[in-house]
């Protein structure tokens, strides 16, 4: 944090009046279901975006950052304007979507800083919900964690262009230490679970595979409507009215009516409904396995979820794959799976910390035999389960 004051004070020349923290965050069950009104599990850890800041009277918004290129200026009264295309487009989402509920006259100038390579952990939505925070101090405007989710996600849907649902900002924004957030989707209901004493400790492996991606750019819009067109061929298949896709969720369809339409279907449509269900199952299961403090279910069950990725929703570049395979190899892991939307990025894992060493030499080796051309680029890290977004004083 002292190295974001002292370069906000380079740029600016005075100090900043605030810092935020805002996590990156991972999913150990529960993927891909959360766009279509899932439940969901999710840990943030104590890596993640730093925004040091001060309220501007003119409203004006002056941005620079350490992790990405160009600075960014706008006026927080003016209209908000197309997306730019670069890394601006976050802060103009912000404002966008609280300008949807509030009147917004001050505007900051900040900096921000990144602590990871971007892929898998949700960097944007960190971005977004320390914008949205940024935004609203600087107007003295107070938001509930759960509006802040909510108006987060609306940026990143409406007008950075990702249909997501409201995991990513959830988990970021939710979480608490040495706990696993759980999360119903659909009614927004969640519990904080404090993880079991009988538990062994852990900690989280993020392994880079050295691709970066961006899920607007990705498959990701095409996986969602591929869930909805599964959703709609389940109610055509036996007669029932439809809905707007924009309305329709495999989560309103009873895994009854799934099994009776599973085989007519296209392939393609029920093999993402399968992952869906059983999805479900997991992510229940998995919650009692945590409560139990049985971290071996919990990381078998984590690895289940990635294999219906790689089989049933598909998704999984050949070297995110590798990772995983070779993850589940090994000594010391007891479970993990993609992160993020899985199509490049970075796989997590749950693993025991007295093997860190060992993890990561072997990891490291066996990868980049399959892909030398990632020798400057893979990366391993080890974290903690952290609490999610805050200010810092």
């Amino acid at each position: 944090m002292s190295n974001i004051k002292e370069n906000y004070k380079t740029f600016f020349g005075s100090e900043p009046q605030y810092v935020i923290f805002s996590p990156y965050r991972v999913c150990p069950l529960g993927a891909h279901v959360d766009h279509q009104h899932g439940i969901v599990t999710g840990f943030a850890f104590d890596k993640g975006v730093h925004l040091a800041f001060s309220p501007t009277e003119d409203g004006n918004v002056e941005l620079k950052s350490l992790s990405f290129e160009g600075d960014i200026s706008f006026n927080i009264q003016a209209p908000t304007q197309v997306k730019h295309g670069n890394w601006g487009d976050y802060a103009r989402g912000a404002k966008f979507a609280l300008k949807q509920r509030f009147t917004l006259k001050k505007g900051i100038k900040g900096v921000l800083i990144g602590e990871l390579p971007v892929g898998g952990l949700s960097s944007s939505a960190a971005v977004l919900v320390a914008y949205v925070m940024a935004l609203a101090k600087a107007n003295n405007i107070e938001l509930t964690k759960m509006e802040i989710v909510n108006i987060a996600s609306q940026a990143e849907r409406e007008y950075i262009g990702l249909n997501n649902g409201i995991l990513d900002q959830s988990c970021i924004v939710l979480s608490e230490k040495d706990s696993l957030l759980f999360l119903d989707t659909d009614t927004e209901d969640y519990r904080i679970i404090k993880k079991n004493p009988k538990m062994p400790d852990f900690h989280l492996g993020i392994f880079f595979s050295g691709l970066t991606r961006s899920l607007v750019g990705s498959d990701y819009n095409l996986r969602v409507a591929e869930c909805k067109t599964a959703a709609w061929n389940m109610l055509a298949y036996t007669d029932q009215p439809l809905k707007k896709l924009d309305k329709t969720y495999l989560r309103d369809i009873p895994k009854e009516t799934y099994e009776k339409t599973c085989d007519i279907m296209p392939k393609r449509f029920a093999k993402r409904a399968e992952h869906f269900y059983t999805e479900y199952r997991r992510v229940r299961q998995g919650v009692t396995a945590w409560e139990s403090g049985n971290i071996q279910l919990f990381g078998k069950l984590s690895f289940e979820s990635c294999e219906s990725s790689i089989h049933n929703y598909e998704c999984g570049s050949p070297e995110l794959i590798a990772i995983y395979n070779i993850m589940h190899s090994l000594d010391g892991i007891y479970g993990g799976r993609f992160s993020g939307a899985g199509f490049k990025g970075a796989c997590i894992a749950m693993v025991n910390p007295e093997k860190e060493d060992h993890i990561r030499e072997q990891l490291t080796n066996r990868y980049l035999e399959q892909f030398p051309e990632y020798e400057g680029t893979f990366e391993v890290h080890f974290c903690k389960i952290d609490n999610g977004a805050r200010f810092i004083k």
